[in-house]
């Protein structure tokens, strides 16, 4: 088991590691592997989604080994799941299904997930509760002989172990510190990763390197194939590309006109720019006249794409001798992922230039 603890320490460690070299010498693509639906998250997903069939199991275990109700090993597992599934939306981008109109409003990702409704603060202070609390200060709590412990066996919790506690208080400080650009996504993997490796050990010493190998070999592969599955299941539906390309030259006019005004280095989607800066034009214009075609009322209201993803906006200025400028709107197209790059529609994402002055 020691052995196995361990190395658990070393892969979890090594994602920070990783993460430090990408960014430092490789930040384009360390850019790009925090994407939605790329390595990093389907990782995330996989690891919280193994850790909750750990956590079940261990409780299976603890129930007819003990004789009782095994609901804190039980909770933590449900916890896993809806972190899981939080990660990716309940599965909106992937299945394309349009959320209900509370989360387009009130989500500014417009996206089916309930942490991006909390206060921003508020959800950093309770993943650090998470994070600290239980991996750091529940395994020293049980460690430590009091009644404290002896209360806490009584009541049935099982803290992680303590052997565990490098890795979670590296993510503590990685979240605290933020040394990178997008570290909280960084430190929700490894904390997967964290979740999984206790979820293994509270299962008990009995074959736990193999199940760890599995474990290790089922998210390589449930990984890589969550990405290459996003990248091919969904061929370009032509009416639908048509619809968005209607739908953004109509966007365009609507920029173009003296209803909507736009901003240097501005790149936002296109229903918070409007919230944000007031530019209620966008529901009022050519692209808000497209309802009479048959364009959805609720995507004209919230500026969504034939796919159900946001419209979004990006507008860069440049000064190089003389000032330059670029302007576009855009779809992430069928595959529903940002291809486009800060002066270029890329990939299968649809766009309309507005402004072009280089």
């Amino acid at each position: 088991m020691a052995w196995f603890l361990g190395l658990a320490n070393v892969l979890i460690i090594g994602v920070a590691a990783y993460a430090a070299v990408l960014n430092a010498w490789y930040p384009e693509f360390a850019y790009f592997t925090v994407q939605e639906d790329e390595y990093l998250e389907w990782a995330t997903f996989w690891l919280f989604a193994l850790a909750s069939v750990a956590f079940v199991l261990a409780a299976k275990r603890q129930y007819v080994d003990d004789q009782r109700i095994p609901w804190f090993l039980a909770g933590v597992g449900l916890f896993c799941v809806v972190v899981a599934m939080e990660e990716i939306s309940w599965g909106q981008r992937l299945l394309g299904y349009r959320p209900p109109a509370y989360f387009l409003a009130e989500n500014f990702q417009q996206e089916l997930n309930f942490h991006n409704l909390i206060d921003t603060s508020i959800r950093k202070l309770a993943l650090k509760i998470v994070i600290i609390g239980y991996g750091f200060v529940l395994p020293i709590l049980a460690t430590v002989r009091s009644p404290l412990r002896r209360l806490l066996t009584k009541l049935g919790v099982v803290p992680p172990t303590f052997w565990l506690i490098p890795s979670f208080a590296l993510m503590g400080w990685i979240y605290e510190a933020y040394p990178w650009r997008f570290s909280g996504e960084w430190v929700e993997a490894m904390r997967g990763a964290g979740f999984r490796a206790v979820g293994l050990h509270a299962g008990g010493p009995r074959r736990v390197w193999r199940r760890g190998a599995l474990a290790l070999a089922l998210l390589i592969a449930l990984t890589v194939g969550s990405v290459a599955l996003g990248r091919v299941q969904r061929a370009s539906d032509a009416d639908a590309l048509r619809t968005a390309q209607i739908e953004l030259e109509a966007l365009k006019r609507d920029f173009l006109s003296d209803t909507v005004k736009t901003r240097c280095n501005r790149h936002k989607r296109l229903y918070t720019f409007m919230v944000e800066y007031g530019q209620e034009g966008l529901l009022e214009g050519d692209f808000a006249a497209l309802q009479a075609q048959g364009l959805a009322e609720e995507r004209a209201a919230f500026l969504l794409d034939p796919w159900n993803s946001p419209y979004w906006l990006r507008d860069r200025c440049i000064q190089d001798g003389e000032r330059k400028r670029v302007v576009f709107v855009y779809s992430f197209g069928p595959n529903r992922k940002r291809e486009s790059t800060v002066f270029e529609i890329g990939g299968d994402d649809v766009g309309a230039i507005i402004i072009d002055t280089r």
